[in-house]
């Protein structure tokens, strides 16, 4: 239990019977994990290099017994506070400090922290020790002073028998992990246990007073023999034990289609809730799932646009597979079809036979990193089309473009983002143009307009910061709840819309980029599957391979994202069931030329943020937002999904009146709201932070600062490896590029141990 006291403004009133005002503040503190909180372990080494403690304290008033321990400080030989004052710090001490009335002044601790334990007939408090805490702006270090007294001291309510006072000084601004409350948590957390109180009574020696401290922290440190005994009237639910994991075994795979009939029998039971929920009943969500199918339906929508408008660039017009046929004089609709269907075929055999349970080996840390890795594609793509825009507008020029050098790989969506093939719908209709339709003459023959560019880049800019700010509103203190939810939810389309009219009606005058559409081939015509050799079928066999190994990976990390512990979805996961309905999908879609389909990132944990009920926390001055549940509906993506479809009738116009330059900036606003959660980018962050500023988040508290960084750039390594292959222009590389997101789990099971120890790893690999 900590107890703040204070004046509050009570001189000011200065009422002559000596009335005043006292501010009192109660919070509940966790019992320091000494298994898991490295800073514990830390806190009491500081103490016993410049240990202060005072052995048979013959003072009886509180306030000589810490003044003598206030000197016993300031007199150290080691003494590093030049300008420490004693007058200064008892007055910040106690609550009456500044007051005016003399003789009068509530003189009561400001800051304590004291042992409690809860009873039927109400809250008992461990009286025997006292904990005090005091900041102080003169203060340059931390400081901790235990004194014992010769008798017990009875200094009021909750104080009748102290024989215990543990004085702890800190500055102000320190690290959330360093401050006095976190120091005198430690200490705190040792002197709970009655046991360890009574062996301090009998010590002679600040030597055996030390030597009872350290073994102190052994019993508290030791975990795997189940808590201490003398622990057990107190909670100590803040300690997690991380269970180990169990390695899987060929057994675990057999028998064939186990993980599917679990699947189903977990989710049948509650599929018809997927439809009622939020709808029917005494809690609804109606307008949640109207903002949310719209949020869905535009990020859905225009990365689909941006995407190909990307690829018609770089292949003047043509789907980059058909470069590959065009090559080998191969019909483009077969060698698709073919394509499509060994890579269904083998996320179909992936499903059978479980090999989703793999995906329990990716980390924590290792999710992120792809996860990471996929957002940064996002903005290299924003990065490529507004230099494209300036090459073609501001009178750069680079030389041809030539296409002729199209990466076979590319066919794995590679070409110009590992999420070309996730966010499909329409590509086939917008890119369906043959080369030879639109010319290199022809786009040569357009006059460079550096307004364009200029206005291109505002644009751009100008719509991330619109759906960014209205994404944020709802942190705002402006209108009412309801609607800040709203335009928070609604922020993608809003923006879009917004800008689109700017760049079309507000400046008329200037051409934009915009992105083309030919409806010249028919959307369903199957192809023949007989015209093909059998060395063309075996090729199409490998790409399909390396693309089910992309597919596979993309599946079950966007799905373990997405139902990760801190989303509290409560309905069950259904991962070899989902992978079963993508291979049987994909299927119909390659017989007749159209994208292929599967989870995308960040699109699926967005979805699930956008139907979460979130509330905002606070823990050491630090904002966090928590989600409190999900509404787990499938009205929202079968809405979406609806809405796709009829897109297809407002193609030319009025999708075509949406700017490059919008869809780029939303491309950005994707990128920068999928790492909000992202732990690596904000380990990353911390580099650049003031130690005083850093979060109370689990890894901060169980890992040593230079272990976290250690960790970090292990990470940042790794990263610009999946960079490298990920976005090299050689072919080569990125046809091996799903090897290297496999490889991503020997290395974090065997190499990063061999540098940071294993507990180390678990905690920053935890959830929380």
């Amino acid at each position: 239990m900590s107890q703040c006291a204070y004046p509050e403004d009570a001189a000011e009133s200065e009422l002559p019977d000596g009335c005043g005002l006292l501010h009192t503040s109660r919070k509940y503190l966790k019992l320091k994990n000494f298994e898991e909180e490295i800073r514990a372990h830390r806190d009491l080494d500081g103490f016993l290099d410049r240990a202060s403690i005072i052995l048979n304290e013959t003072a009886t008033s509180l306030d000589d017994v810490l003044r003598a321990m206030l000197l016993r400080l300031v007199h150290k030989p080691d003494n590093t506070e030049p300008d420490c004052n004693v007058d200064l710090l008892m007055a910040v001490l106690f609550t009456d400090a500044g007051t005016p009335m003399e003789g009068k002044a509530v003189h009561l601790l400001s800051d304590t922290i004291q042992g409690v334990t809860a009873t039927v007939t109400g809250v008992q408090y461990q009286q025997s020790w006292l904990c005090i805490i005091c900041t102080s702006k003169s203060l340059l270090k931390r400081h901790v002073c235990i004194s014992r007294l010769v008798r017990p001291q009875n200094w009021g309510e909750n104080c009748c028998e102290v024989r215990f006072v543990i004085l702890v000084l800190a500055p102000p601004k320190m690290k959330s992990t360093k401050t006095a409350t976190e120091v005198g948590r430690t200490f705190a957390t040792m002197f709970l246990d009655i046991t360890f109180r009574q062996k301090l009574l009998k010590t002679r020696t600040e030597e055996e007073f030390k030597e009872a401290l350290v073994h102190q922290r052994q019993l508290l440190t030791v975990m795997d023999q189940g808590p201490n005994p003398s622990l057990k009237n107190y909670s100590i639910s803040s300690i997690c034990v991380q269970k180990s994991h169990q390695p899987l075994q060929h057994k675990d795979f057999f028998p064939v289609g186990k993980g599917i009939r679990e699947d189903f029998a977990r989710r049948f039971p509650v599929y018809s809730l997927d439809f009622t929920d939020g709808i029917i009943g005494k809690n609804k969500a109606v307008g949640k799932f109207i903002t949310t199918t719209l949020f869905l339906y535009f990020a859905c929508l225009l990365p689909t646009i941006a995407f190909g408008s990307l690829n018609d660039e770089i292949t003047y017009g043509a789907i980059v597979i058909r470069g590959i046929c065009d090559d080998y004089e191969l019909d483009f609709n077969t060698f698709y079809a073919w394509t499509g269907l060994w890579n269904s075929f083998f996320l179909a055999l992936y499903a059978l036979f479980n090999f989703s349970l793999i995906m329990s080996l990716f980390k924590r840390s290792t999710e992120e990193i792809i996860a990471l890795f996929i957002s940064m594609t996002f903005v290299l793509d924003a990065v490529k089309g507004t230099v494209k825009i300036f090459q073609k507008y501001y009178g750069i020029s680079h030389g041809n473009h030539n296409a002729d050098h199209i990466s076979v790989l590319s066919l794995l969506g590679l070409g110009t983002s590992l999420n070309t093939s996730f966010h499909t719908a329409l590509n086939t209709s917008l890119l369906a143009n043959p080369p030879e339709l639109t010319s290199v003459s022809s786009r040569s023959a357009e006059h460079p307009s550096r307004e364009t560019a200029v206005l291109s880049l505002l644009i751009m800019l100008g719509t991330l910061w619109l759906s960014y700010t209205l994404y944020q509103f709802k942190k705002s203190p402006y209108l009412h709840p309801y609607m800040r939810e709203i335009l928070s939810d609604c922020a993608l389309p809003i923006s879009v819309l917004t800008f689109s009219l700017i760049s079309s009606y507000g400046f008329r005058e200037i051409k934009m980029s915009k992105f083309r559409y030919n409806p010249s081939e028919s959307l369903f015509k199957i192809a023949e599957m007989q015209s093909l050799s059998l060395g063309a079928i075996g090729s199409a066999m490998g790409l399909g391979f390396l693309l089910s190994m992309l597919f596979f990976i993309e599946q079950n990390l966007v799905a373990a994202l997405a139902n990760a512990p801190e989303n509290r979805l409560v309905k069950g996961t259904a991962y070899h069931w989902d992978l079963l309905l993508v291979a049987v999908i994909n299927t119909g879609l390659s017989l007749f030329g159209m994208p292929w389909i599967h989870a995308a990132y960040p699109h699926s944990p967005l979805h699930v943020r956008a139907l979460a009920v979130v509330e905002e926390r606070v823990e050491n001055g630090h904002i966090y937002e928590t989600i409190v549940n999900v509404w787990e509906t499938r009205l929202t993506t079968l809405g979406a999904s609806i809405l796709v479809g009829f897109s297809l009738l407002l193609l030319p116009v009025p999708l075509q009146w949406i700017p490059k330059p919008v869809l780029y900036g939303l491309f950005l606003y994707i990128a920068l709201t999928s790492i909000d959660a992202n732990q690596l980018f904000e380990r990353m962050a911390l580099l650049l932070k003031d130690q005083a500023s850093y979060p109370p988040t689990h890894y901060i508290r169980r890992v040593p600062q230079r272990k976290i960084h250690y960790f970090t750039g292990l990470q940042v390594l790794q990263l610009l490896l999946l960079c490298a292959f990920g976005m090299s222009p050689l072919p080569y590389m990125k046809m091996i590029f799903p090897l290297i997101m496999m490889a991503m789990i020997p290395i974090r099971y065997k190499l990063l141990p061999r540098i940071i120890e294993a507990k180390y790893l678990d905690a920053m690999d935890a959830e929380h």
